[in-house]
């Protein structure tokens, strides 16, 4: 009866150690696992980790990383990172250049700080002029232009600007066109002065070409200037005597009907 009795003891003190253990190993996120005063873990009859309220599966004793990123999924702030990545000590996938775009998504790696990014974490180039719009002193640079290293425009061809019929008259589709130009030059203070030059193709005389393309780019300059533009605005024509296209063809035709846009800085 006594050696029941001290059996039944041993049973309770045994079943409260282990409870006790195991309620104070869920206050330690690196092991969730029962252990004994030896801090050996305990095992059931059929040698399983007891595990703790709050404890998890996994290989006996051991902490559970279901992503394979050496940080275990307690301390895990990042859970299902991609296999094979660099992670920190959060868990989280390296971004060593600070753009937000994670290393192993990064296609331009040592962006300078605080500049914008896309999803590939290349810097942005809003207007597509080819400068950085964190070194891009001149934004909303119309498309096709010729720019600086500051991303500023220096010159400017335009083969959308429509006249009508054998006339220098802007159509509405030409004024829509330049409007949002005359804009961008209005906010260039450092310009000095405008010319603007008209060219035509070889259809009809060469004293008649040189008219048109002189009285084209005037209607331009005028337009500018009533657009609020205060830097000096000159004109010229130039008719046919500086194609960039065969003149043979009607693409070629097409592409020295044009005005172009000269800044003086």
């Amino acid at each position: 009866m006594q050696t029941s009795n001290r059996f039944s003891k041993y049973i309770v003190s045994t079943a409260s150690f282990v409870m006790l253990t195991a309620l104070t190993a869920n206050t330690h996120a690196i092991d969730r696992y029962a252990q004994d005063s030896s801090m050996a873990k305990v095992v059931d009859s059929s040698k399983n980790c007891v595990q703790t309220i709050g404890g998890r599966s996994g290989l006996c004793g051991g902490p559970v990383d279901s992503d394979g990123d050496g940080v275990t999924d307690d301390m895990d702030k990042c859970p299902e990172t991609p296999n094979g990545v660099s992670v920190d000590a959060k868990g989280c996938a390296l971004d060593t250049d600070g753009d937000g775009v994670a290393d192993y998504k990064d296609k331009c790696p040592g962006t300078p700080a605080g500049a914008a990014v896309d999803a590939n974490g290349c810097q942005m180039d809003s207007d597509g002029d080819g400068v950085y719009d964190a070194q891009d002193k001149c934004p909303n640079t119309p498309k096709g232009a010729k720019v600086d290293s500051d991303g500023c425009m220096e010159k400017l061809v335009l083969r959308n600007v429509q006249f009508e019929n054998n006339s220098a008259q802007l159509t509405a589709e030409a004024q829509n066109v330049l409007g949002p130009i005359a804009e961008v030059l209005k906010g260039r203070p450092d310009i000095k002065a405008l010319a603007v030059v008209g060219h035509t193709d070889s259809k009809g005389s060469e004293a008649y070409n040189q008219r048109l393309s002189q009285a084209r780019a005037q209607s331009v300059a005028e337009f500018f200037k009533s657009a609020g533009i205060s830097t000096p605005v000159s004109a010229d024509g130039m008719g046919e005597s500086t194609p960039v296209a065969d003149n043979a063809t009607a693409a070629g035709r097409a592409q020295n009907r044009r005005v172009e846009l000269d800044i003086k800085k």
